[in-house]
């Protein structure tokens, strides 16, 4: 995983990117590192990193948010203070973008910020989700998300999952189309994601990255 002070997470929708971003956020903060974590899924007002907000609190994680996020308005805005991320040279920040290359428009706008210092992007992939099954569905996704925010990957996290009946299994029941969709970006697949009961038979050739999950279903409680 690369050690930069910007980085991106970016998915299809139910790809679990939200999830991934909140528990880097959290893993960089325990390191004694400060962490801005920014919301910028303008796209699903269902499930984002403002769900989440008490618990960024307990670890000095600062939230930027839209100030229509957790509200029964779908207002497509982003904070006029993420600006200043891009200013504080010693916060590391975690930008979670929306589902996919609209979601993505909004990166666009801060380029200029983007192309003078050294960033990640990573691509969050659930092969369980429609739309991202196939080697060719994940591309044509990951290529619009680069053409929308003028940016482009540097990694893929394999995130897929079945939410709690996620084990080993389902993690890399389709690592194939994982493997040949990291062939054909030319990127390397840098995490195994998964809650630990998921993670514990991966071989140590796999970089495993065991999380929490803190935005639940409204039907798990």
């Amino acid at each position: 995983m690369m050690d930069t002070r910007l980085n991106i997470f970016c998915g299809h929708y139910g790809s679990g990117k939200t999830e991934v971003a909140l528990n880097y956020a959290i893993k960089l903060a325990k390191q004694g590192k400060k962490v801005t974590i920014a919301d910028m899924d303008i796209v699903n007002p269902y499930f984002r990193t403002a769900d989440a907000e008490k618990i960024l609190n307990e670890y000095g994680i600062e939230l930027i948010a839209s100030e229509f996020a957790n509200s029964n308005l779908d207002m497509p805005t982003v904070p006029h203070e993420l600006k200043k991320v891009f200013c504080d040279k010693d916060r590391t920040i975690i930008f979670d973008v929306g589902g996919d290359d609209d979601g993505a428009y909004v990166l666009g706008q801060y380029y200029s910020y983007f192309k003078d210092e050294e960033y990640s992007m990573t691509l969050v992939v659930s092969t369980k989700r429609p739309m991202t099954q196939t080697v060719e569905d994940l591309y044509e996704m990951a290529r619009n998300i680069e053409y929308a925010s003028r940016l482009k990957f540097t990694d893929i996290a394999n995130n897929t999952n079945v939410g709690s009946l996620t084990d080993e299994d389902t993690l890399m029941s389709d690592y194939d189309v994982i493997s040949g969709l990291s062939k054909k970006l030319n990127i390397p697949v840098t995490r195994q994601c998964g809650v630990p009961k998921a993670l514990q038979k991966l071989g140590e050739e796999f970089n495993k990255f065991p999380m929490q999950i803190y935005i639940k279903m409204p039907w798990e409680g």
